[in-house]
């Protein structure tokens, strides 16, 4: 027989119902004889950290360095946009179907591990500000908290900071359907955090975003028995 007892707070030491829990609910720790030891939580409950932006405007290096800056106190994954589109939407091409069809499936991911008590962090341009706003509705239909996140950068400095040399290439008319060249994008107009990637560092950038996810109490505290976890990246577009 166990000798600690988890048992929500909101019940009297002894009523071991432990039906129907969701994330975030409170639990007492209780010794053999009914004495509180602590509370903690169910488990820590999810939440889906969207980015958008251009291409090269950071998003993929921000959604790294705010996952190593969570790793030590709760499960992050990370669904970037180059792996989901190599992995999960391979064959898509980029006209404005197979672009929403893409980020649907990234959000679809996203919906169900965030369901699962996993903090999601998206990374990829999703263009279309109609498609956004649908996959926020999808999530916060199902609870699930989510913050969008524009990294904005002027295209001067994404063609600066171009080593692959696309961006010229798109102005000069060598590549076809390139998201703020000869393709739109739609950028967000009240985004819940915005950072200047040409004017901040990684380290401001990564502070402003995690600061707002402390504030909004998405960050509360793991169960009293829970491990270190690791950042893991998935396949994701």
């Amino acid at each position: 027989m166990s000798r600690f007892k988890l048992i929500p707070v909101s019940l009297a030491p002894g009523d071991e119902s432990l039906s129907s829990l969701s994330p975030g609910v409170e639990l007492g720790l209780f010794d053999a004889n009914g004495r509180a030891l602590g509370v903690a939580t169910a488990w820590p409950a999810g939440w889906v950290l969207w980015f958008t932006g251009l291409s090269g405007a950071g998003k993929s290096t921000l959604s790294k360095a705010v996952a190593a800056e969570l790793a030590a106190e709760r499960r992050i994954e990370i669904l970037d946009g180059d792996e989901v589109r190599t992995h999960l939407s391979k064959g898509l091409g980029f006209s404005r179907e197979d672009r929403d069809t893409n980020v649907h499936r990234i959000a679809f991911v996203a919906r169900l591990l965030a369901q699962h008590g996993v903090g999601v962090i998206t990374a990829a341009i999703s263009p279309y500000a109609e498609t956004r706003t649908q996959v926020r509705a999808l999530a916060e239909e199902r609870g699930i908290p989510f913050v969008e996140v524009f990294a904005s950068s002027s295209l001067e400095s994404l063609v600066a900071r171009d080593v692959k040399g696309l961006y010229k290439k798109a102005l000069a008319g060598e590549v076809e359907h390139f998201t703020g060249v000869s393709d739109p994008y739609e950028a967000p107009e009240s985004p819940d955090i915005r950072v200047e990637t040409d004017r901040e560092t990684v380290e401001q950038s990564t502070a402003k975003i995690v600061g707002v996810l402390r504030a909004r109490g998405l960050l509360a505290p793991l169960p009293l028995t829970a491990s270190t976890n690791g950042a893991h990246s998935h396949a994701g577009a």
